[in-house]
């Protein structure tokens, strides 16, 4: 071959390099399938470029993948990915730890963003000498154009899974607002009872709730529960479990009933999986009687007359067995301007920098010494006392406060 046919070919081939780079361009501002890219890709390594055998292999979330292969048989399969290419960091010859594949081929282009491997292509060709491969004289441009594609690739898995997250943070957003919906917009502050709560969810959702009720001139009832587990799937189910308490609420007058059936309802819908933790109170103005169950809740804390006491009686909680044996109601005569504070574990377990608990008892003596505090008022006290007392400790749990005072 002459000199200036040499040159006329390298020519030709630069041309060939330079229109490719603008087509794969072109393609990914127009904003091509991952397919048609690698088909381009293919297309000119293959075609243009006469690289008789290739296999790309890709990163993603689900670990390593091949994502082209041509000119081999068979699956890539048996290649050793970890043994084999994470230790080449960068072109050379390569040798497979299987010898099945060691004659197939010759040289392994690494890809790499800020030292971690993005891709890996191995190429070889049967006839050629050495000297005339076309795997070794395209070595540079086979990695370029590599980059290119696999950062495209990248880019574009970036934008779907930004697209699928804001979908997720809408949805959240709404599921958020619709919980929302299910506490009481108003909670009665009169002559007879006044009612405060807080809640904080440790996600956009969360599985506590509280819930007040009047049953006529004379009761009211109350409750708070938690679900097992945090997020969305503790918020379906407490959305689940919210709307049968409303309509048995109406049906029954017994707790021990309503417990029982409440917790078939959990069993049947959350299949063992989840449980939840329920405080239930019923409260008579005219005898001032608090009628209560406490299914495995903490126990909320009653201060009446100087005195405390913590409403431990009922059961175990709702969804941990098919049926509930035992259930004993809590009756009791409380003073007036007594004060009942339900809570759930978020905040007693929350932890300050030296892992400590905030703990019932702190909770506790806030209740005790604040006895002519409105309920909006203690709750807010509480609330300054744990954001203070976890220091730099993030919240681990939902947190609630349902907290009354019965005039």
């Amino acid at each position: 071959m002459s000199s200036k046919e040499k040159k006329n070919i390298d020519s030709e081939i630069s041309d060939i390099k330079l229109n490719s780079l603008l087509e794969i361009t072109k393609a990914i501002n127009n904003n091509f399938s991952v397919d048609q890219l690698l088909e381009i890709f293919k297309e000119v390594l293959e075609t243009k470029l006469k690289i008789e055998k290739l296999v790309l292999f890709s990163h993603d979330i689900k670990g390593w993948k091949c994502i082209l292969k041509y000119g081999v048989s068979g699956d890539c399969d048996i290649i050793d990915i970890e043994k084999d290419l994470l230790t080449k960091n960068e072109i050379g010859p390569i040798k497979f730890s299987d010898p099945l594949i060691n004659n197939v081929f010759d040289i392994v282009i690494p890809v790499f963003h800020k030292k971690q491997p993005l891709a890996y292509v191995l190429i070889g060709d049967s006839e050629h000498k050495i000297e005339l491969s076309p795997s070794y004289q395209h070595l540079d441009f086979v990695q370029t154009l590599t980059s290119v594609i696999v950062v495209a690739i990248e880019n574009k898995k970036l934008a779907k899974e930004n697209i699928r997250q804001a979908g997720m943070k809408k949805e959240l957003e709404l599921a958020s607002e619709m919980q929302t919906m299910l506490f009481p917009a108003i909670l009665p502050n009169d002559s007879k009872i006044d009612a405060a709560a807080f809640y904080l969810p440790h996600h956009q959702v969360g599985g506590d709730y509280y819930d007040f009720s009047w049953l006529n001139e004379n009761e009211c009832a109350f409750c708070v529960a938690d679900v097992s587990g945090k997020g969305v799937a503790a918020a379906l189910l407490m959305s689940n479990f919210q709307a049968n308490l409303r309509i048995l609420f109406n049906r029954t007058s017994s707790l021990s009933k309503l417990i029982r059936v409440l917790n078939t309802i959990v069993m049947e819908t959350a299949k063992g999986e989840k449980f939840i933790t329920f405080f239930i109170a019923k409260y008579n103005f005219l005898t001032h009687t608090l009628t209560y169950i406490n299914a495995a809740h903490n126990p909320p804390i009653l201060v009446t007359n100087n005195a405390t006491t913590l409403l431990k009686k009922g059961c175990i909680g709702l969804g941990m067995f098919n049926k509930i044996e035992t259930i004993e109601e809590g009756v009791i005569q409380i003073e007036p301007n007594s004060t009942i504070v339900c809570y759930t574990d978020g905040l007693v377990e929350l932890e300050n920098d030296a892992g400590e608990d905030f703990g019932i008892e702190r909770l506790q003596k806030i209740i005790e010494i604040n006895p002519k505090k409105d309920m909006n008022s203690l709750n807010e006290l509480i609330v300054e006392s744990i954001i203070k007392y976890k220091q730099k400790k993030p919240y681990i749990d939902d947190i609630t406060l349902f907290s009354v005072k019965l005039h």
